[in-house]
């Protein structure tokens, strides 16, 4: 899907320079990948204080389980 974006041309070419970007694309497609990580990053901080967790649960064990052959 082609969009036409006006972006300053300043901001693009220091965002390809600082990102080691090949491509304008390339920088605004980072910066949206990063852009969305960390909005979903923040959705999980809401949670803390939320959820339960088991004190009686094994970690440890839990992985040992997974890494038998």
């Amino acid at each position: 899907m082609a969009t036409n974006l006006d972006i300053a041309p300043s901001l693009l070419e220091k965002a390809v320079e600082v990102g080691n970007h090949r491509s304008k694309r390339a920088a605004v497609e980072a910066a949206l990948i990063e852009y969305v990580n960390r909005h979903q990053q923040a959705d999980v901080f809401q949670l803390f204080g939320k959820i339960d967790y088991d004190s009686d649960y094994d970690y440890k064990a839990a992985r040992g389980s997974s890494c038998e052959s």
